[in-house]
């Protein structure tokens, strides 16, 4: 049914964590059609990574209804709620098996929703691997002008359809632009879950920071962590640096924080990361940012993403006073900074017009194509299969027998049960699992 400025347009999105729930609903309200009143719907799939209270608190993102489900309770829900559009904010093997359940869901039907994906952030590695995965919705948004040039270099290298790449921004950026220092100077490192993956590499950047803080006595250091201990991100973290940090002599000046990352930037004076997201939404409000260079330039990290940036820097030469001067040039073709768009000028806002113009012709159609993913049986046999079966499908997109229903409400005792499976799963994923891993090692 068409979108109109007086109707309400209903929106589903689908995260699989606290930071793909933070970019799907945000993108939701980014993309909705001009003047639409928007009824937001969030469901998050069931996981490792299922956000806690607190992790939806943090986000600050509200939804008119929430509840968590498996990829079948989701799928069964699709097939009679009547959205207009569908954000799948998930793992690019989750994206797939969604696609090929929708297409099951949904065959021979003339109207459904728009199916939109993409990514939270900085597409630093395995690019070709998620991009075919997330391939078949009707939009995949690329967060700058450089992702959707190689989102679609690599769908037409490949031969699939690539009109569905569409540029827009990150959602998230925004806040007032940087005009000076603070009192007292702020510097925020913002720490990541899985970079680096090592206790020693995460203890020399803890000490380093801990050792910028000395060296600084007049600067506030603020550690940002991303999550508490037991609770799951986007990535495993198997090395809080909660943990880390206890038994050390900290400076007075040195101290860890939560909070939405918004607000700290917001007294924030130089940001500080190995390879962050935060680091774009940093560069946007045109605050001071460095990228780390102490534990090298390197792929596996995350950092050779900002080559070109002009913010590549170390612990020792921020501890000599080095302030960092991004290059402009670089930072337009990110999609970030208060200067315009992706493509050039305008706002920020315009960033987000191509997707509007698209979600309205689409809904305005008299009919819709079927979901057509690059990946099927016949295209990869091999591989296709698995990914559906992680998520309780045949390779048809149908449901396999003993996959868990969705015929009615959990009572409370399978509520309980749920919750304390769920709980002894993270325990094993988060806690057990790094132990095991470290013996074999010894």
């Amino acid at each position: 049914m068409p979108a109109s400025a007086t109707q309400t347009l209903r929106v589903a999105v689908l995260a699989d964590s606290d930071t793909r729930w933070k970019w799907g609903s945000l993108t939701a309200n980014r993309i909705a059609p001009p003047h639409s009143d928007i009824s937001l719907d969030g469901y998050l799939l069931r996981g490792r990574a299922t956000p806690t209270a607190r992790q939806l608190k943090e986000v600050g993102v509200t939804a008119d209804s929430l509840r968590e489900v498996t990829a079948v309770e989701f799928l069964r829900a699709m097939e009679t709620e009547p959205y207009d559009i569908l954000v799948l904010s998930l793992v690019g093997g989750g994206v797939q098996a969604m696609l090929h359940g929708l297409a099951r869901a949904w065959d021979g039907r003339s109207k459904r929703p728009v199916v939109v994906t993409g990514y939270v952030g900085v597409v630093y590695e395995k690019l070709t691997d998620g991009l075919l995965l997330r391939h078949g919705a009707d939009l995949v948004l690329a967060n700058s002008r450089q992702d959707a040039d190689r989102f679609k270099a690599v769908y037409d290298g490949v031969g699939a359809d690539s009109t569905a790449v569409t540029e827009v921004a990150l959602p998230f950026l925004g806040g007032a632009a940087y005009t000076g220092e603070h009192d007292p100077y702020t510097v925020v490192f913002a720490v990541q879950p899985s970079v680096p993956d090592n206790r020693r590499d995460r203890d020399y950047l803890l000490n380093r920071a801990i050792q910028h803080a000395r060296f600084h006595p007049n600067r506030e250091v603020l550690l940002k962590l991303r999550s508490k201990p037991g609770e799951h991100t986007t990535h495993i973290e198997e090395l809080p640096y909660q943990k880390l940090v206890q038994g050390k002599e900290l400076p007075a000046n040195f101290s860890l924080v939560y909070g939405h990352m918004g607000e700290v930037l917001d007294r924030t004076d130089l940001l500080v990361t190995i390879s962050s997201t935060a680091a774009l939404e940093s560069l946007h409000r045109r605050i001071p940012t460095v990228v780390l260079t102490d534990l090298g330039i390197r792929e596996g990290l995350g950092n050779h993403h900002f080559v070109g940036s002009g913010c590549l820097a170390s612990w020792e030469q921020l501890d000599a006073g080095y302030r960092p001067v991004p290059d402009a040039e670089w930072v337009a073709r990110q999609g970030v900074g208060a200067g315009g768009p992706p493509s050039g000028g305008g706002s920020y806002e315009t960033a987000f017009d191509a997707a509007r113009e698209r979600i309205v012709k689409l809904l305005a159609g008299d009919e819709m194509v079927p979901l057509t993913p690059y990946y099927t049986p016949e295209t990869a046999p091999g591989y296709l299969p698995g990914i559906l079966a992680r998520h309780h499908l045949g390779p048809d997109g149908t449901p396999l027998p003993g996959a868990p229903a969705a015929d009615r409400a959990p009572g409370p005792v399978r509520q309980i049960v749920r919750r304390a499976a769920r709980g002894a799963y993270r325990h094993g994923v988060q806690r057990v699992a790094p132990v095991i891993r470290r013996m074999g090692e010894l």
